[in-house]
């Protein structure tokens, strides 16, 4: 029967993990290889540990993510926490409260971490200045999304070896994405080559100038990569401004197994996910042979144990 051991802890100086923007790339490394020994321990019969034994966690999520919900849940679980879900929908927030009163009720219920998703940019570094716990940005607005982009950091390294030098197609949807900026901000800080892959419409102004490469066609934009990660296009977008209609993107922007033949042959094919099959992905490709995008749901657990872990060691213990 395999032995549980629990992972090395790292050296985190932070408070709060609200952005990759704060993070250097010992510290990203430090994260990535805690979260490699919880992805160990995540497969075993007995996963339980006893790290935030006694703390106590809120996931207060403003906007609907299951996924994302649900991963946190386990991840502070696992670690032995007690975890609550705020469940905003049912709460006084929607009956006129505002961010701050609700810091202020969180903050007198004594929690020690505190995990955020918010519809509005800057919703959860407000939040946090706000309260006496920690607080993890589980993604505000089209600002940043962490945790997404250490997930598939860790993904890809456990595939590539190292993230120094690849190049990274990102495509779709980049204006509106909190997961594009984040793992930009990543690839970057770790020496990766990144690319930008959209329409003119679904691009930031000034995109270029954040280092990475524009293209507005995805055959260049995606040949010789050794990621493609495409972007997940919300509804609202589909039609009109965005967009002249689903069966067009997909033509142009959508992967399909011919637009993939133009990557690395060993290329990894990553989606944050919920898919819109048939719009950005065809279901080929997206359960295809190199295809990662469960593996990705799998390293969120692992990453996310790891900022759980590393916030924690810096808790008071009375």
């Amino acid at each position: 029967m395999a032995t549980t051991h629990q992972p090395r802890p790292i050296a985190f100086p932070h408070r709060h993990l609200l952005g990759i923007d704060q993070l250097s790339p010992v510290e990203i490394s430090g994260l990535l290889d805690l979260a490699d020994g919880f992805v160990d321990i995540n497969r075993q019969v007995e996963k339980k540990l006893s790290t935030l034994r006694g703390r106590t966690q809120i996931n207060l999520f403003f906007e609907a993510s299951t996924r994302t919900q649900s991963s946190f849940e386990l991840a502070g679980k696992r670690l032995g926490a007690d975890v609550m879900n705020m469940s905003v929908g049912s709460s006084s927030v929607k009956k006129g409260e505002t961010l701050l009163d609700t810091a202020v009720t969180l903050h007198a219920m004594h929690p020690d971490l505190i995990v955020v998703r918010h519809h509005a940019a800057g919703a959860v570094e407000l939040l946090a200045r706000k309260v006496g716990c920690s607080v993890v940005n589980a993604g505000d607005g089209a600002h940043e999304h962490p945790t997404q982009a250490l997930l598939d950091a860790l993904t890809i390294r456990r595939h590539k070896g190292a993230l120094q030098g690849l190049i990274v197609a990102i495509c779709g949807d980049v204006l509106h994405s909190r997961v594009a900026r984040s793992n930009i901000l990543l690839l970057n800080a770790m020496g990766a080559r990144v690319r930008v892959v959209a329409p003119s419409t679904l691009l930031p102004a000034a995109i270029d100038r954040i280092g990475v490469e524009v293209h507005r066609d995805i055959r260049s934009g995606i040949r010789d990569a050794d990621v493609v990660m495409m972007l997940r296009l919300q509804r609202e977008r589909m039609s009109g401004a965005f967009v002249p209609s689903v069966r067009e993107y997909f033509h142009y922007f959508g992967l399909d197994a011919a637009k993939l033949t133009l990557a690395r042959p060993d290329a990894l094919v990553m989606h944050p996910g919920p898919m819109n099959r048939g719009v950005e992905i065809d279901s080929d490709v997206a359960d295809g042979p190199q295809s990662v995008i469960r593996e990705q749901v799998e390293m969120g657990v692992a990453v996310r144990m790891a900022v759980l872990e590393a916030l924690a060691s810096n808790l008071p213990n009375a």
